[in-house]
C-alpha cells in the first residue's frame, strides 16, 4: 500500500511501479530494504558516496515530497553526507599536528638556546641581534596593524627598518664596548631625524611608536648580553665548574654571569609552565582585559614556580650564596616575565592579532616567544650589580 503522503507522480523512474515501494516521508527513519533497492538503481546511486543508515538521507525526490508535505521536519541547512563525521576527526588531526610542532619546536629552541648561553661571547651576541632584528620587525607590522593604526599614525616603512637595524646592532655595540647608554643617545638622535626627513608632516605618534620601539626592542634585550657577558666574576663554589674540562675553560668559563643567566631563564620557563598547568586545572578569576585567559590562580601557582625554581637551582650552582638573595632573583624574574607578557598582549590586543608572526610553527612569532624574557634580562642585572655584593659569589 502505498505511502498516503506521496503520489506516483513524484517517482521519475518509469519501470518501477511507485505502489510497490513503500516510501516513509518521515527523513529520520531509515529506509526500507525495497526503498534501498530504489536508492541504489542506477540512475540515483553515487559510487563517491556510502549509505549509512543512521544519516537522514533520502533521494531527491523523497525529500522532495516530505518537503511538500511536512515542511516543518526538514532541517534548515543543507547536510551533505560524512560532513559531521570528518569534520571532527579532522579537527582532532589538526590540534594534535599544532601540538606536536609546539612541542618539537619548543624543545629545539630550548636545546638551541642552552648551548648558546653556554657558549656565550659573540655567538651569544650574534644570536641575540638575529631574535632582535627579527622581533622588531614584528613588532612595527602590529603598529602598523588595522587595529592601531585606526588611533595613531605608524611611522613609514623606510623608519620601522631603520630603527629593526639600530635594535638588532645595540647587542653587538654592548659586546663591543660593554655599555649602552652612548648607544641609545644616538640612536635615539638618528632615529628622530630620519623621521623629520620624511615627506609630509612628522607626527608624533610616528615618533613615540618608533622611541618605544627601539626601547622595546632595542634597548632591553641588550641587558641580556651584559647579564651573560660582563658579569664575568667566576662562580667558584659551582661544582660543575670544578668538574668542567679544561679544553672548554676549566673553572673560569662558569662566571657569575653564566650561573645568573642559566637561573634567570629556567625561573621564567618555570613561570610559564606552572602558571599555565595551574590556570587550566583551577583557573577561575580573570587576571585582568588585556589577556583573559590569564587567571589568578595560575598567576598565584606560576609565581611559586618561579621561585621554587630559583631557590633549587640556586642550590645546585651554589650561586647565590644567601637564600634571600636567590627567593628575591626569582620574584625579580617572576614579574619581569609576567609585566612583559602583559606588554606584548596589550600590543597584540590593540592590533587585533592572535599571534605577532607565524615564525614558528605552533608558536606565533618571536615576540611570543620571548616577550616574557624582555624586562627580565635588565631587572635582574640591575638586581646582581646593585644589591649583591661580590656578585652573590
Amino acid at each position: 500500500m502505498a505511502h498516503p503522503r506521496l503520489t506516483n507522480s513524484v517517482s521519475p523512474i518509469r519501470n518501477l511501479n511507485p505502489k510497490a515501494v513503500p516510501l516513509c516521508a518521515c527523513w529520520w527513519r531509515p529506509f526500507s530494504s525495497q526503498s534501498l533497492l530504489l536508492h541504489s538503481h542506477p540512475l540515483f546511486f553515487k559510487p563517491n558516496h556510502l549509505i549509512r543508515f543512521t544519516r537522514p538521507t533520502a533521494p531527491p525526490f523523497v525529500l522532495a515530497a516530505v518537503g511538500q508535505a511536512e515542511p516543518n521536519h526538514l532541517p534548515h541547512t543543507k547536510v551533505l553526507p560524512g560532513d559531521q563525521e570528518e569534520d571532527l576527526p579532522l579537527k582532532t588531526l589538526q590540534q594534535g599536528s599544532q601540538f606536536r610542532n609546539r612541542v618539537v619546536f619548543g624543545l629545539g629552541i630550548g636545546i638551541s638556546v642552552g648551548g648558546i648561553v653556554l657558549v656565550g661571547g659573540w655567538i651569544f651576541a650574534a644570536a641575540l641581534a638575529a631574535a632582535v632584528f627579527t622581533g622588531a620587525r614584528e613588532y612595527f607590522e602590529l603598529v602598523r596593524s588595522r587595529g592601531i593604526t585606526e588611533g595613531m599614525t605608524p611611522p613609514p616603512r623606510y623608519v620601522s627598518r631603520v630603527c629593526s637595524v639600530i635594535c638588532a646592532l645595540m647587542p653587538l655595540f654592548v659586546m663591543y664596548r660593554g655599555h649602552i647608554d652612548v648607544s641609545v643617545t644616538s640612536a635615539a638622535f638618528v632615529l628622530a631625524t630620519t623621521l623629520f626627513l620624511q615627506r609630509g608632516s612628522p607626527r608624533f605618534a610616528q615618533l613615540s611608536s618608533a622611541i618605544f620601539g627601539l626601547f622595546y626592542c632595542g634597548y632591553l634585550p641588550s641587558f641580556w648580553v651584559k647579564l651573560r657577558c660582563g658579569l664575568a666574576a667566576p662562580a667558584i663554589n659551582t661544582g660543575i665548574g670544578a668538574r668542567w674540562p679544561v679544553l672548554l675553560g676549566g673553572q673560569a668559563h662558569w662566571t657569575v654571569g653564566l650561573v645568573a643567566t642559566f637561573i634567570t631563564i629556567s625561573s621564567i620557563i618555570s613561570a610559564d609552565t606552572f602558571a599555565f598547568l595551574g590556570g587550566k586545572a583551577f583557573g577561575r578569576t580573570p587576571l585582568n582585559s588585556v589577556s583573559p585567559k590569564k587567571t589568578w590562580e595560575g598567576t598565584i601557582i606560576g609565581f611559586g614556580g618561579c621561585v621554587v625554581t630559583s631557590v633549587v637551582l640556586s642550590k645546585i650552582f651554589s650561586w647565590p650564596i644567601s637564600l634571600s638573595s636567590a627567593i628575591a632573583l626569582g620574584v625579580l624574574s617572576f614579574f619581569g616575565s609576567i609585566f612583559g607578557d602583559l606588554t606584548e598582549s596589550m600590543i597584540k590586543r590593540d592590533a587585533g592579532v592572535k599571534d605577532s608572526g607565524s615564525l614558528i610553527p605552533g608558536h606565533g612569532g618571536i615576540l611570543d616567544r620571548v616577550d616574557s624574557y624582555v624586562f627580565t634580562g635588565a631587572l635582574a642585572y640591575n638586581f646582581i650589580k646593585t644589591f649583591l655584593p661580590l656578585y652573590g659569589v
